[in-house]
């Protein structure tokens, strides 16, 4: 494809080019704002010529009185280029907490949802190199590692579906000189006047370092740097793992020697990506937690943080959920259980899944021949009806069922 020699949009449409391979089924998030609205206009010239089928969704937060009014005018512009268009909204009552953070779990979810019903190949977003940029400033502020300093990915999976940031290397001002060409007006959040929010602060911050040459495409090659160290910390976490660590049971085991012989990094790092897989939780712990929890390992002692137990048994370090983290949990047969176990059997009304506990295990007559910890039994899936036990497959009473664990950790530790 000829994109034009020289063209001040080359760059833009070489970036897009080179984010999706091929023909393909595109979602694109496309709010009023100048960064999405430059993608949609973007995927909608390249499209013809790439085999790309266009749909875009505006996620109404329902925040503001005029969002409804700002998501059915992004219709319109979908509409005279031919791109099928959905709003999705928020509903939610009473928000407490931090207000962006719900509001983008909320808005990346309900992306995945639309994205998997109409099979997408792909959702993209239309953060910028000043979206990294103030990324980073933030996580400068907290005092963050390298896993807070290394920006926003560029391609990653949620819930199934995978999403990518074509434009993360270019600048805002680049995307707005795109539209004003075009003559396309795009629609300025008043949540980016406002001081309360740190990336409001942040980006304010961006524009006094102007003067030092400090600029958002500057940082975000500094960005690129370090989220370049930190793929390589990454693989060699996933490497010591496959060489030292053994998954079974849904619980994690690897020998105390081989925990200790490993680089002080790479073991707060498999810490962390156990409590990431066996917690699962919205919010991961502080890294001062994670650091205590590893300071206590190197002692030999025993350990608890976020719903999981870190206990040696015999020679091993042994990794298990916390049995008070999935007393409560209950659900049904067909469900994801504890947000990560699968159940294969035959289903029925009235059958549900909770933990085994030390009643159930208790009629698993040959448990101990097994030669699974006890611990690891005791806060695994069980079948059950009312009191009764139907089955518990982890812990040798299978009745025609199969617990699964939907993701492994070497599968965690490789995607992220």
């Amino acid at each position: 494809m000829n994109l034009g020699q020289g063209s001040e949009d080359a760059p833009l449409l070489f970036a897009l080019q080179a984010a999706v391979a091929g023909p393909a089924r595109l979602g694109i998030a496309v709010s009023g704002g100048s960064d999405s609205l430059a993608l949609l206009h973007l995927c909608a010239e390249l499209a013809p010529a790439m085999g790309w089928e266009l749909r875009a969704a505006t996620v109404d937060h329902a925040l503001r009185p005029e969002s409804a009014a700002e998501a059915a005018r992004v219709g319109e512009i979908c509409a005279g280029l031919g791109v099928a268009h959905r709003v999705l909204r928020w509903q939610h009552g009473a928000i407490a907490g931090n207000l962006q953070d719900q509001a983008r779990r909320a808005r990346y979810g309900l992306l995945a949802d639309w994205a998997r019903g109409l099979a997408l190949d792909q959702v993209l977003i239309g953060h910028t190199a000043d979206d990294q940029a103030e990324t980073f400033l933030m996580g400068l502020s907290r005092s963050a590692g390298l896993d807070g300093l290394s920006g926003m990915r560029r391609n990653w999976q949620e819930a199934g579906v995978g999403f990518c940031r074509p434009m993360l290397r270019a600048a805002r001002a680049q995307l707005q000189d795109y539209l004003r060409r075009r003559g396309v007006v795009w629609i300025d959040d008043p949540s980016n006047d406002n001081d309360r929010f740190a990336r409001i602060k942040a980006r304010r911050a961006l524009s006094a370092m102007a003067d030092l040459g400090i600029t958002p495409l500057t940082l975000a090659e500094s960005v690129a740097h370090l989220a370049e160290a930190q793929r390589g910390l990454k693989a060699a976490t996933a490497a010591a793992w496959a060489r030292y660590g053994q998954e079974a049971h849904g619980a994690l085991r690897i020998g105390w020697e081989d925990f200790q012989q490993l680089d002080p990094e790479l073991r707060r790092r498999l810490v962390q990506a156990a409590i990431d897989w066996l917690g699962n939780d919205a919010y991961a712990p502080r890294g001062s937690k994670i650091l205590s929890v590893v300071e206590r390992l190197a002692q030999g002692r025993d350990a608890t943080l976020a719903g999981c137990r870190f206990r040696f048994s015999k020679e091993d370090l042994v990794i298990c959920r916390e049995a008070r983290a999935v007393k409560a949990l209950e659900c049904a047969t067909t469900d994801l259980w504890d947000k990560r176990w699968q159940m294969a059997g035959p289903h029925a009304a009235g059958l549900t899944i909770r933990a085994l506990g030390a009643e159930g295990l208790a009629a698993c007559k040959d448990w101990r021949a097994l030669q699974i910890p006890r611990d690891v039994l005791l806060v695994s899936p069980a079948i059950w009806r009312d009191t009764a036990l139907i089955a518990a497959p982890v812990a040798g009473f299978s009745a025609g069922w199969q617990a699964n664990v939907r993701v492994s950790l070497n599968e965690l530790l490789l995607s992220h």
